[in-house]
């Protein structure tokens, strides 16, 4: 047997009495309603240790101190981070990626993370109605497809698609040659439209036929696709505005003219390809040089974005204007979809709302944008505008032509798909 003395039953009372007080001390001291409790514990520590976060808010009554982006309030706050997704053309590649790097950043962006998903403006409006759950904003090119967007949406999915919008900024299209070719092109042609371009495709012989310069082989010319990218639409509706000398009112008569409709598939069916994005297309022909691309049409914005690499590589480029021109207004939809909560939706906007501010619109015109807010200037001594006037830039545009109908632009692509694609 132990000679170790054994606890009386007294003494086992005493024993579970003290830790039953020890249990309530602590329960005590961890509640909220205790100012001595985790609160207490904080300030305590943080008493203790000056390098320590305060807890302060910055709308406590003797708070002098302006709001943070640490302490402003954010989308996030109400239900931890957030993910959102931006369809977009490529032709904002660069812009967009900078402004979804420095959004979160900001007391609005904070704890949002936007996804940038490039694709052709039609490529997109197509994978939206299919029922694409990472999308919930969307940034064409142009609204020049969102007649046929909504329609098509709403039919599927019972909902108006646009819960709200905006134009983020303005670029026109251009024609972008080398400079060398440029002035050989004009000085035989005198001046470059799509009828010039045309002429120049079907030359005997090529550059030779055109300029003596049978080393440059045959006349290269490139737009982009126009079922899966808007430039390559807005290419079509120049060409049936250029061939009817008009810039409004073109109709469903214009576009089903047959003299038209031979002298753009003559036009169409030489175009060394149809590539669906326009800042790639622009791309290659900065990489490859004047063996791929004599001259392509591209939004000015893309140009402005490589003239000063293509300088360094092949020579310079040369921007001339089309005799009538489409604004492209990149608009920014915020979306309406079963799949795009209230909170997304609310994060959409937000980032909606920093592309429009001032800093952000004046990254836009770094890359060759004209920006959607009008407090923002173009010209001053830094601006692309400003030198790349030797390039041809200018500000100033005529014959800038009007969206035509939805039913007009249907039908002009269903055009173009039955007798261009087929060849």
């Amino acid at each position: 047997m132990s000679d170790e003395p054994k606890l009386t039953i007294l003494g086992k009372l005493f024993l579970l009495l003290f830790l039953a007080a020890c249990a309530a001390g602590a329960w005590w001291a961890f509640t909220p309603h205790s100012k001595g409790g985790v609160a207490g514990f904080t300030s305590a520590f943080n008493s203790s240790n000056p390098t320590a976060p305060t807890t302060k808010s910055p709308t406590d009554g003797n708070s002098t101190a302006k709001s943070s982006v640490l302490d402003a309030p954010a989308i996030s706050s109400t239900g931890g981070p957030i993910e959102i997704g931006l369809a977009y053309g490529t032709e904002k590649k660069r812009w967009l990626e900078w402004a979804a790097e420095e959004f979160p950043k900001t007391a609005e962006g904070r704890g949002i993370q936007v996804n940038l998903i490039p694709l052709g403006s039609i490529e997109a409006a197509q994978a939206i109605t299919a029922g694409d759950k990472r999308i919930d904003a969307w940034s064409p090119a142009a609204d020049l497809y969102t007649e046929t967007f909504a329609r098509d949406f709403e039919l599927k999915h019972s909902r108006p698609p646009i819960a709200q919008s905006e134009q983020l900024a303005l670029t026109p299209m251009v024609f972008v040659s080398w400079g060398e070719r440029t002035d050989a092109f004009l000085t035989h042609y005198k001046e470059m439209s799509f009828k010039t371009v045309g002429e120049a495709l079907k030359a005997p012989g090529g550059w030779d036929g055109i300029a003596q310069k049978p080393d440059w082989g045959f006349y290269k010319f490139a737009h982009t696709h126009p079922s899966q990218s808007n430039s390559g639409l807005m290419a079509l509706l120049l060409m049936a505005y250029d061939y009817h000398d008009k810039t409004r009112g073109l109709t469903m008569a214009d576009i089903l003219n047959v003299k038209f409709n031979s002298w753009m598939v003559d036009l169409e069916s030489s175009v060394v390809e149809f590539p669906n994005s326009t800042g790639n297309l622009m791309k290659d022909m900065v990489l490859k040089g004047p063996s791929s691309y004599d001259c392509v049409l591209v939004y000015e914005s893309v140009a402005i974005d490589y003239l000063k690499n293509a300088e360094g590589r092949w020579g310079s480029l040369r921007v001339t204007y089309p005799r009538k021109n489409l604004w492209s207004n990149n608009p920014y939809y915020v979306l309406n979809t079963p799949w795009s909560d209230g909170r997304r939706q609310a994060a959409a906007k937000a980032f909606m709302k920093y592309l429009m501010s001032e800093p952000a619109q004046k990254m836009a015109l770094t890359h060759g944008f004209r920006p959607g807010n009008p407090a923002v200037p173009i010209l001053f001594p830094e601006s692309p505008f400003t030198t790349g006037q030797k390039f041809g830039l200018k500000v100033d545009l005529n014959g800038i032509c009007e969206s035509p109908k939805g039913e007009v632009i249907h039908n002009l692509l269903v055009g173009w798909n039955n007798n261009v694609r087929a060849h």
